[in-house]
């Protein structure tokens, strides 16, 4: 079975199977190759439907939580998406199908070239990596259609809501129990509006909310 057969086979099996129907997400997953954003010692397992480690501590996420997030995101063809969190670049990868922009911010400045480098090479033009802090957002690129972290703050940084445009959406999780919760925001009349989406478990946002957590 050909790489390409085996992710179909996942996204048939762990995301379709477990109730996602938004066809443009399903399609995403489906074009971009999650292999190639993994290091070489996981490779095997690229096709599972769990996290993998990335090193410095940081993990590549499960695919499922990869579609459930995007899909929550509610993305559109012309949007401008401001991602916390870079890690391998998959999340990005996905999201680079879907909307016209993604600003993606990436603390270890490592994964940020990593990430960089991969994106580059499968023809993700439209994302732009920066290393830098997420709890700083992007400012320079604000305000954004939506927002997404992959990795789980204390409480939610208040640059990420200031940034959201009014109306925009904004899904991330918090470190607020064991196991974590992933929230959905939407901006309504300059405040955010908070639904919970299920629990999760991510690695911890770094920078300032780890400095603040010691």
């Amino acid at each position: 079975m050909t790489a390409a057969e085996q992710q179909q086979r996942m996204i048939e099996r762990d995301i379709a199977g477990r109730g996602m129907r938004d066809p443009r997400v399903l399609a995403a997953l489906a074009a971009v190759p999650r292999v190639e954003f993994i290091p070489d010692q996981w490779r095997d397992r690229a096709f599972d439907d769990a996290p993998l480690p990335l090193g410095l501590g940081q993990t590549i996420s499960q695919p499922y939580i990869v579609g459930l997030m995007t899909e929550q995101l509610e993305t559109k063809p012309t949007d401008r998406v401001l991602e916390i969190g870079t890690g391998s670049g998959y999340q990005a990868a996905v999201l680079a199908r879907l909307v016209a922009k993604v600003f993606s911010v990436e603390i270890h400045v490592e994964l940020a070239d990593r990430a960089r480098a991969t994106l580059a090479r499968l023809g993700a033009t439209n994302v732009q990596v920066r290393h830098g802090d997420g709890a700083d957002g992007w400012p320079e690129y604000a305000p954004f259609d939506k927002v997404i972290a992959t990795c789980a703050a204390r409480e939610l940084p208040r640059a990420l809501g200031e940034q959201l445009r009014e109306g925009g959406l904004l899904v991330a999780p918090l470190d607020d129990g064991d196991p974590q919760t992933l929230y959905r925001y939407k901006k309504r009349e300059g405040k955010l509006q908070r639904t919970m989406v299920t629990t999760v478990r991510f690695v911890p946002m770094t920078g300032r909310d780890q400095a603040a957590r010691q």
